[in-house]
């Protein structure tokens, strides 16, 4: 939890059940906690990767991959309303499914697979109706648990792609770090508040989360659209 600080905002008392290790309207009475500007880093790259992406003729679930990475964490973070709260946590939620579909139909060209559809869909709306946030965190690390296995296969068929398989994880490994050590040491972290501006921003480690995972992210669905053309190149006759 924030700091308690008596500083009132454009967007009014949080109504969030989550409010982060950074005191509210410091920097900007329009933005409650400023570490959403890191956010940018889950917005302007994968717009770019979802035009590449329908440019080259990708399957939809490709370019949905990257658009559900968008909005909804800057929304939360500037705001932390509960409103804008589910913004974020219920994408990251859909968008992980379409990871783990892409996944397990990696190797169907252009084609619907009903079964792991209707599962992920009965997973996500248990999800959505259970509003809690614990649950939803161990949920979210379950899908995440599956993406790594199902890479950790992709890659021993294609190794080319290893590089980029392992990087990502790596780098979102490090992000996963990062917004712990900010949870945990909150209370120890509070008076970063105090340090010179440059320093206190480089300690704001739920910015740095969102940075390492929204790039960790981004590669990962480039590691889906490495596979998908190896799979799906028609043959030359």
């Amino acid at each position: 939890m924030a700091p308690s600080i008596d500083r009132q905002g454009y967007w009014g008392q949080p109504t969030s059940t989550l409010d982060w290790c950074e005191e509210n309207y410091v920097v900007s009475l329009y933005i409650a906690e400023f570490n959403t500007v890191s956010n940018l880093i889950m917005i302007l790259p994968p717009i770019c990767g979802a035009i590449q992406t329908y440019r080259d003729g990708l399957e939809f679930r490709y370019i949905f991959s990257f658009l559900g990475l968008a909005i909804g964490s800057w929304c939360f973070h500037m705001t932390l309303l509960y409103e804008m709260q589910l913004l974020d946590e219920l994408p990251m939620i859909y968008s992980t499914c379409v990871f783990v579909y892409c996944y397990e139909c990696f190797s169907q060209k252009k084609s619907i697979s009903l079964f792991p559809i209707a599962l992920l869909l009965i997973f996500s709306v248990s999800v959505t109706v259970w509003k809690e946030p614990v649950f939803h965190q161990v949920m979210y690390g379950a899908l995440v648990a599956c993406l790594v296995m199902r890479s950790v296969f992709i890659v021993t068929v294609y190794p080319w792609l290893r590089t980029l398989c392992y990087t990502s994880l790596c780098i979102f490994l490090l992000g996963f770090l990062l917004w712990n050590i900010d949870n945990i040491f909150c209370d120890s972290l509070a008076s970063r508040q105090s340090l010179p501006p440059a320093v206190g921003v480089l300690t704001q480690f739920h910015a740095w989360w969102h940075i390492f995972t929204g790039l960790g992210s981004y590669l990962h669905i480039l590691l889906l659209c490495g596979v998908w053309p190896t799979l799906h190149i028609e043959p030359q006759k």
